[in-house]
């Protein structure tokens, strides 16, 4: 078996070994079943015990009430940028309130835009997104139809510690990548969407959950697919399903409850391994430089860049021979971005933290 690196990708990124050692097994046939997941009708009974053990394996992991619908689409966090205004803005008078955090939070208003008007609250880039508001800073319209917030910027490496109040009006997050990573009151939420390749799956699945009342917001008019209502009248099975993905999901959801504990269990562990990259950053006195505010700083992605655009080459280059891969970050923050979801292990984040210590004293 070919050794597995330490893959820290900001997606598709890595997944708890156990579950892909499962899906390894169970890939040919399904248990009792003689067919692989990849074979199966979406119609079938197995398909939906699959689909049903994921969607419950999510609402128990996440404590979902029951005013609320778990939806399994496809399209990614991008068709979600369309999706929610086209159900929550379309022929409102009023603007959606979006808060503007960094990459992604500017796409969804980039789409939100071409359904209805919006209102950014509060923009970061004056700083280059290294932060995120303060409740201070953030003054909503009692009449938007909702406000949405990107939780964890993927890129700039900020995340919300809390949810924002809006004093009533729906919360609509793109969780995409810190979906999973730690307990989330989803009564607080009118929509929580995220891709599932960060944290909970491979790409191709998203998970959508929905307040029941929102689902009536959505018009007639819209194409059948880009109505929610019509997805959660028919089960996630609309039109065929990523079958692979769901299953996967619920393989996640399985092993997040069963071996790790639960999330508050895994909120620990995050901290624990983002903890490790922050105080190397910290105590390197000055020679790693790191994005985000101290008060802002993601326990998912951790970026951080070094003095020169040759320090940061070689430092990548002496990563990947060390087995520590795709650190690369992105052109808008340069240097690099440790992406340190769930499934990554602790000593792999113990072995990039040992390396970037022996790079600084090789290198300061």
């Amino acid at each position: 078996m070919t050794k597995r690196v330490y893959n820290f990708s900001a997606g598709p990124a890595v997944l708890p070994l156990p579950v892909l050692e499962q899906a390894q097994a169970e890939l040919t046939a399904l248990p009792g079943v003689g067919m692989s997941v990849l074979e199966i009708s979406h119609r079938s009974k197995t398909y939906t015990e699959i689909n049903h053990a994921a969607n419950q394996a999510l609402r128990d992991l996440l404590s979902v009430p029951d005013s609320h619908k778990i939806l399994f689409l496809q399209g990614g966090a991008r068709l979600q940028f369309s999706m929610v205004p086209m159900n929550l803005l379309r022929g409102s008078e009023q603007p959606a309130d979006y808060v503007l955090s960094g990459t992604w939070g500017k796409k969804a208003i980039e789409e939100a835009g071409r359904e209805g008007k919006v209102n950014v609250v509060w923009d970061g880039k004056p700083t280059n997104y290294d932060r995120v508001p303060a409740d201070d800073d953030l003054k909503f319209n009692a009449s938007a139809p909702y406000v949405h917030i990107t939780s964890n910027e993927t890129i700039q490496g900020v995340q919300f510690p809390t949810e924002p109040d809006t004093a009533g009006v729906p919360l609509v997050c793109d969780a995409s990548s810190d979906f999973l990573c730690r307990p989330t009151a989803i009564e607080k939420y009118g929509i929580l969407y995220a891709c599932a390749q960060k944290n909970a799956g491979p790409a191709g699945i998203s998970v959508v959950i929905v307040r029941d009342d929102l689902l009536a917001r959505g018009g007639d008019d819209l194409p059948g697919y880009l109505n929610y209502r019509n997805h959660a009248e028919n089960d996630s099975c609309y039109n065929t399903p990523c079958c692979f993905g769901v299953y996967l999901v619920g393989l996640v959801a399985k092993w997040l409850t069963d071996e790790i504990g639960g999330l508050a269990q895994m909120e620990q562990i995050n901290r624990r391994k983002s903890q490790m990259l922050y105080e190397a950053i910290d105590a390197s006195d000055g020679f790693y430089i790191g994005h985000a505010h101290c008060d802002s700083r993601s326990l998912m992605n951790v970026p951080f860049r070094l003095a020169t655009d040759e320090l940061n080459s070689l430092f990548l280059r002496e990563a990947e021979a060390h087995g520590l891969c795709t650190l690369k970050g992105h052109r808008s923050v340069g240097g690099m971005r440790a992406s340190i979801y769930n499934a990554m292990p602790e000593e792999g984040v113990a072995a990039l933290r040992d390396f970037m210590r022996d790079f600084q004293t090789k290198n300061g």
